[in-house]
Parts: structure tokens; sequence; C-alpha cells
């Protein structure tokens, strides 16, 4: 009997402080800015098709999109070669570096990559 009311009164006082309180006030909510700074986009491709099938200049314009002005981009692709009959591994790699304030220029050069590896491919083949 004498745990029986000790438990009860413990779960009693538990219960008693455990309530909530009212609270009043004002909530102050503030917005987060996200900012990305130096961007570098990094593709490695094994075959035309790949470099085809993994972007288009217009996935790129819509992440500089997303990016504010004055900030340093880098775009780099990496063309990976294997000669089937010689086991011969070769690689060529074209890097534009730019800036936002003229993504014209930097699009206008990825697409100039673009073109430079799968003319690679092609000649490769």
């Amino acid at each position: 009997m004498k745990n029986f009311i000790t438990g009860l009164s413990l779960l009693m006082i538990a219960l008693t402080f455990g309530q909530t309180k009212s609270l009043s006030g004002t909530l102050e909510t503030f917005e987060k800015e996200t900012k990305i700074e130096n961007l570098k986009i990094e593709i490695t491709v094994d075959s035309a098709e790949e470099i085809k099938s993994t972007f288009s200049t217009e996935d790129i314009k819509r992440i500089l999109d997303e990016i504010s002005e004055d900030e340093s981009i880098i775009f780099k692709m990496t063309c990976n070669n294997k000669n089937a009959s010689s086991g011969y591994k070769s690689s060529a790699s074209y890097t534009v570096k730019g800036n936002t304030d003229d993504k014209d220029f930097f699009i206008k050069s990825i697409k100039k990559v673009r073109k430079a590896a799968i003319k690679y491919y092609k000649n490769r083949a």
C-alpha cells in the first residue's frame, strides 16, 4: 500500500508539473537565401552517345539561371576512349572557365566543347 501511494503521488506530481503553459507572443520568420559560389560542372563520358544523352545546353542554361551575377563557373568534360583491339586507353579533357556576367559566351563555349567532344569520338571510331 505504501508503494501504491508513493507511485500515485509521483504520478500526480509529474502530471501537474508536466502541463504546458500557455505562451503568447509573435513569431518572426526570416527567409534564407541560398547562394552558389564557384560552380564547377564536371562530366566524364565514354562515347558520343553518352554526350548526347547526358546533357544539353538547355540543362546548363537552367543551372546558370539559378546562379547570381558575378560568380565564377567552370565546365569540364573528360572523354575516355579505350581501343578494344589494343587495350590502349586515351582521354581528352576540355575545360571552359567563365563568369555568370557573360552567360551567353559561356553557353557558346560549352556548345563548342560538346561538338569537339563528339568529333573526338567520331575520329577515334
